[in-house]
C-alpha cells in the first residue's frame, strides 16, 4: 500500500509538473490564453484515465485555483471549470476531502441572495454538481448543512425550470442523505417550493411535490400544515403525472412520516381523493398505498383493537353488492378521524370552485363507506351537508351527495335517520330549497332495505301527507321530490305499502293537481298505477273505488275554507276527472261538496273553475256522475240550489265571468245526457227565464252559450212545452238576430229554426196569431241581410214555418215584397206557399 501512495504520488508529482505552465496561465489577462490553460488541464487529467489515487492528489493540488476560475469573466472558461471540477468529484476516490473549499465557495456563488452567475447553463451545471457531490459524499456533507440549504434555497426559485427540477432532485437526495441533521433547516426550503409548485411546466411541478415530500419526511414535522394547502390544489392539476406524484408523497407520509398520527386527519381525505381520480393507475396506486395504511395501523394497534376484530370483520347486512368492504385498519383510521374530517368536508362542499365540490362530495361517499354505522354519531352534521350539496348547481355534486345519502340508508337504523329526516321534511333548513330534505330523505331511503323499512312507512306516509309537507310548496323540484320518496317506498316496500295506500295516493293526487309539467303529471300517474300493481288491483279506478269515501271526507274537512288558491280544488279535480265512472257511485258525499263550494256566496273564481271541472264531467255523464244513473236523483236540487243561484244577475265583470262558466256547465249538462225531457218540463218555469235573461248579457260568450242552451232544450222538450213558455223564447232569441257577434245571430238562427219545428197541433195559429205575425215579420227583415248566407238560412226556415200558417206568412210577404232590395227571395218563399197542400194548417202541422 505504502509502496502504492508513494508511486501515486510521484506520478501526480509528474502531471503537476506538466501542468504548471497551465495554472500560471490561468492568470493571465487574455481569455484566450485562460480558457487554452483550462482545457489543456482537462486534457492532461480527468480525460487521460488517470488512476484514482493519482487524481486525488492532482484535486487536491488543483482546487483552490479552479475555484477561483468559477468567477472567470468569461463564459467559456467558467464552463470548462465546472465540466472539470465536476469530473473530478465522480473520479476521485475521496471527493469529500474538497468539501472545506468546494461548499463555502458554490455558496457564495450560487447561495446569495444575487445570483453571481448569469448564464443558466451554467447554473444548471453546478447544481448537477452539487446533486453529484450529495451522491458521492453522503453524511460527510453534513457539516456543510446551511451552505448546501442556502443553494437549494435559491436554485429552487431559479427562473431557468431545469434549474429548479435539478434542485427538487438535489433536495430529495441530499434530505435522505443527513437525515440526522436536514430537520435543522428543512423549514427554509418550504417557502421557496410552495412558490414554485403551481410553475407551468407539469415536470417541475413533480419535482416540487416530490421535493416537498422529502423535506416534510426529513424535516421537523411543523410544517405539514403549510403545505396541505398547496398539496392539496395539485389534486386538480391538469397533468396526471402531478396528480399521481401527490399520490405518492400523502401515502408515504401516512406510511412513514414520524408524527403522522397527528396529521392522519389532514392526510386521509388527499389519499381517499386519489380514490376516485380519473387515471386508473392513480386510482390503484392509491388504492394500495391506502390499503398498506391501514394494515400497518392495524398491526400498530394489535391490542386495541383486538376485541373488535371478529365483530368488526363481518360485512353488515345488506352491504352494497358489488362494492368492496374497505380492511379493518382503513375503517378504524376514518372512524377515529371522522370528528374533525366531517366539518372539513362541511366547508369545502360549498367551496367557490366547482372541482373542489365535486371532489369533496366524491370523498364523503367514501368516507360514509369507510364509516358505516358510525355515521350515526355525526348524523346531524351529515345531513346538514348533504342538504346544502343538494342545491348545487353541478349535477355531478348532487349525484355524488345523492350515493353518499343512499350509504347512509344503508348503515344507519332507520329509526335514527327517520327522526331527523321527517323533522327537516317538516320544518325545511331552507325556504328558498325546501324540497332539500326531500331528496335526501329518497335517497337514504333508496338505501335501506325493505323489511328495515316495513315498521317505519306508516310514520313516513303520514309525515308526507301532512298538508304542510304535501302541499307547503308548489316548485317543480319539490313536487319531484315528493313524487321520488313515494316511488321509493313502493319500489323498496311494495305489498307492504297496502297499510299506507290511502295517504301515498292523496300525495299522488296532489302532486298531479300541482303541477305544470306533463311529464312530471305523467310520473306521477305511472306511480298511481305501481300503487295498484303492489296492491293486485286491476286499475286505477279499483284504486279510488277503495279509496273515494275517504278522500271526499279529505276534502270535505276544509271545503269551508276553500278560495281560489286552495290546493283542495285541484285535487278535486284531479280526483273526479281520473276516478271515471268510479265518481258516480259516491255521489251522495260529492254533492253537499259541490253544493258548498258553488254557493253564490264563496270565492268568484274558485266557483268558475268547479264549473270548468263539472263541464268536463257532464259532456260524458255516463262515464262519469252518471255512471249509475243516480245523478238524475240529484239533479233537481243540483238545479235549484247550486246552478240556477249562479245565473242570477249581479253587476260587475267577475259576476258575469260565473255567469258564464254556470251556462258551459248547464250546456254540458243538457248536452251529456244526464237530464231527461220530464226533467226538462218539470224545471221549465225556473230554468227558462235565466237562460233568457243570460241572452242579454253583455259578454258575448254568455250570449252564445244561452242560445245553445235554448236550442237544446228546444230539441230535447220543445214539442211538450206549453205555448205559453214556447211563446216567452222566440221573442228574446229575435233579438239575437241583431247580434253584434255573427256567431251568435247563426246559433239564434238555428234556435228559431227549432222553434218553428217544435210547433205541435197544440199550438193554436190562429189563437197566436199576434205571435206568429210578429215572428214572421222579424224574419222577412233578415231576409233582407246584407250577408247572403244569413239570407238563405232565413229562407229555409221560413219554408219550413210556413206551414204553421200559410195565409199569415203569405200575406206579410206580399207587405214587405216591393220594399226588399232581393225580392227574389220573397218570389221563392210565396212560390212555396202556394205548393203547400191546401189542407188545414193543424193536420199539415201533424
Amino acid at each position: 500500500m505504502a509502496a502504492m501512495a508513494a508511486g501515486d504520488e510521484h506520478a501526480a508529482a509528474e502531471v503537476l509538473r506538466g501542468l504548471a505552465r497551465h495554472l500560471n496561465c490561468l492568470n493571465e489577462d487574455n481569455k484566450a490564453t485562460r480558457k487554452r490553460a483550462l482545457e489543456l488541464i482537462k486534457k492532461e487529467t480527468v480525460d487521460k484515465g488517470l488512476s484514482g489515487g493519482v487524481l486525488q492528489e492532482v484535486f487536491s493540488a488543483l482546487l483552490k485555483p479552479l475555484l477561483r476560475c468559477l468567477s472567470d469573466p468569461m463564459e467559456r472558461c467558467r464552463e470548462t471549470t465546472i465540466a472539470l471540477i465536476t469530473e473530478f468529484i465522480r473520479c476521485v476516490p475521496k471527493p469529500d476531502e474538497s468539501l472545506p473549499y468546494l461548499m463555502p465557495c458554490l455558496a457564495q456563488r450560487f447561495g446569495e441572495k444575487e445570483i453571481l452567475e448569469p448564464a443558466e447553463e451554467l447554473r444548471l451545471s453546478a447544481v448537477e454538481m452539487l446533486t453529484l457531490t450529495v451522491e458521492v459524499c453522503g453524511k460527510n456533507l453534513a457539516p456543510y448543512l446551511k451552505e448546501v440549504i442556502n443553494i437549494l434555497r435559491r436554485t429552487i426559485v431559479d427562473p431557468f425550470p431545469d434549474v429548479k427540477r435539478e434542485s427538487c432532485k438535489c433536495t430529495v437526495n441530499f434530505a435522505k442523505c443527513v437525515p440526522e441533521h436536514f430537520h435543522m433547516q428543512a423549514e427554509s426550503l418550504i417557502k421557496p417550493l410552495m412558490l414554485t409548485i403551481a410553475h407551468q411546466h407539469s415536470r417541475v411541478r413533480v419535482a416540487v411535490v416530490e421535493a416537498t415530500g422529502a423535506v416534510i419526511q426529513h424535516g421537523s414535522g411543523k410544517n405539514v400544515d403549510d403545505v396541505l394547502s398547496h398539496l392539496a390544489q395539485r389534486l386538480f392539476d391538469d397533468s396526471p403525472q402531478v396528480r399521481k406524484a401527490v399520490t405518492a408523497v400523502v401515502g408515504d407520509w401516512l406510511l412513514h412520516m414520524r408524527d403522522r398520527y397527528s396529521y392522519f386527519h389532514k392526510l386521509i381525505p388527499l389519499l381517499l381523493s386519489s380514490t376516485n381520480d380519473e387515471i386508473p393507475e392513480i386510482r390503484l396506486l392509491a388504492g394500495d398505498l391506502w390499503t398498506r395504511v391501514g394494515v400497518q395501523w392495524e398491526k400498530e394497534n394489535e391490542d386495541d383493537i383486538k376485541d373488535k376484530m371478529d365483530f368488526l370483520l363481518t360485512p353488515p347486512p345488506h352491504y352494497p353488492p358489488g362494492v368492496e368492504r374497505p380492511g379493518l385498519g382503513c375503517r378504524e383510521l376514518v372512524v377515529r378521524n371522522l370528528g374533525k374530517l366531517v366539518p372539513a368536508i362541511t366547508h369545502d362542499v360549498t367551496d367557490w370552485q366547482v372541482p373542489t365540490r365535486v371532489m369533496t362530495s366524491q370523498l364523503l361517499s367514501v368516507l360514509v363507506l369507510h364509516a358505516e354505522d358510525h355515521c350515526t354519531q355525526h348524523l346531524p352534521p351529515l345531513l346538514a351537508t348533504l342538504y346544502r350539496a343538494c342545491t348545487d348547481n353541478e349535477r355531478d355534486v348532487v349525484n355524488n351527495c345523492l350515493a353518499a345519502a343512499k350509504l347512509l340508508g344503508t348503515f344507519v337504523p332507520p329509526p335514527v335517520f327517520l327522526k331527523l329526516l321527517l323533522d327537516h321534511v317538516e320544518s325545511p333548513y331552507s325556504s328558498s330549497n325546501p324540497w332539500a330534505p326531500l331528496m335526501v330523505l329518497a335517497a337514504v331511503l333508496r338505501g335501506c332495505s325493505g323489511p328495515l323499512l316495513k315498521p317505519h312507512i306508516q310514520q313516513i306516509a303520514n309525515t308526507l301527507v301532512q298538508p304542510d309537507v304535501c302541499q307547503g310548496y308548489q316548485q317543480v323540484m319539490y313536487l319531484e321530490q315528493l313524487l321520488a320518496c313515494v316511488d321509493v317506498l313502493l319500489h323498496q316496500c311494495e305489498s307492504d305499502c297496502s297499510s299506507v295506500s290511502l295517504q301515498l295516493l292523496q300525495v299522488l293526487i296532489t302532486v298531479q293537481s300541482f303541477s305544470t309539467e306533463p311529464q312530471l303529471s305523467e310520473k306521477a300517474l305511472a306511480s298511481t298505477q305501481f300503487l295498484c300493481m303492489v296492491q293486485g288491483l286491476d286499475s286505477v279506478m279499483e284504486l279510488y273505488r277503495q279509496h273515494m269515501g275517504q278522500l271526499l271526507d279529505w276534502l270535505s274537512a276544509s271545503v269551508n275554507t276553500w278560495s281560489s288558491y286552495s290546493p283542495e280544488r285541484l285535487q278535486l279535480h284531479i280526483i273526479v276527472i281520473q276516478s271515471g265512472p268510479v265518481i258516480g257511485e259516491f255521489l251522495s258525499e260529492l254533492m253537499p261538496l259541490l253544493h258548498n263550494c258553488l254557493d253564490p256566496n264563496r270565492d268568484p273564481e274558485m266557483r268558475m273553475s268547479i264549473f270548468t271541472m263539472l263541464a268536463k264531467l257532464l259532456l260524458d255523464a255516463k262515464n262519469t256522475l252518471d255512471s249509475r244513473g243516480h245523478f238524475r236523483d240529484e239533479l233537481e236540487k243540483f238545479l235549484s240550489d247550486v246552478l240556477l243561484p249562479n245565473l242570477v244577475w249581479h253587476a260587475g265583470r267577475t259576476a258575469a265571468a260565473v255567469r258564464t262558466s254556470a251556462l258551459s256547465c248547464l250546456l254540458a249538462l243538457l248536452h251529456g245526457g244526464a237530464i231527461t225531457p220530464g226533467q226538462l218540463l218539470c224545471l221549465e218555469e225556473t230554468l227558462h227565464p235565466q237562460v233568457l235573461s243570460a241572452l242579454d248579457e253583455d259578454s258575448q260568450m254568455s250570449r252564445l252559450l244561452a242560445c245553445r242552451c235554448l236550442s237544446t232544450i228546444l230539441r230535447l222538450a220543445g214539442t211538450s212545452l206549453h205555448y205559453e213558455a214556447l211563446n216567452k223564447i222566440y221573442p228574446e232569441l229575435l233579438k239575437r238576430l241583431d247580434d253584434s257577434s255573427e256567431e251568435v245571430r247563426g246559433v239564434a238562427l238555428q234556435a228559431v229554426g227549432l222553434w218553428l219545428s217544435n210547433l205541435t197541433k197544440d199550438y193554436n195559429p190562429e189563437l197566436c196569431a199576434p205571435h206568429l205575425q210578429l215572428l214572421f215579420q222579424q224574419l222577412l227583415l233578415h231576409l233582407d241581410d246584407p250577408d247572403s248566407s244569413v239570407q238563405d238560412r232565413v229562407l229555409e226556415i221560413l219554408k219550413k214555418g210556413s206551414s204553421v200558417h200559410p195565409a199569415l206568412l203569405k200575406e206579410e210577404v206580399a207587405a214587405v215584397r216591393d220594399k226588399q232590395r232581393s225580392p227574389a227571395y220573397c218570389d221563392q218563399l210565396l212560390q212555396h206557399i202556394s205548393s203547400l197542400p191546401t189542407e188545414s194548417t193543424a193536420s199539415s202541422r201533424e
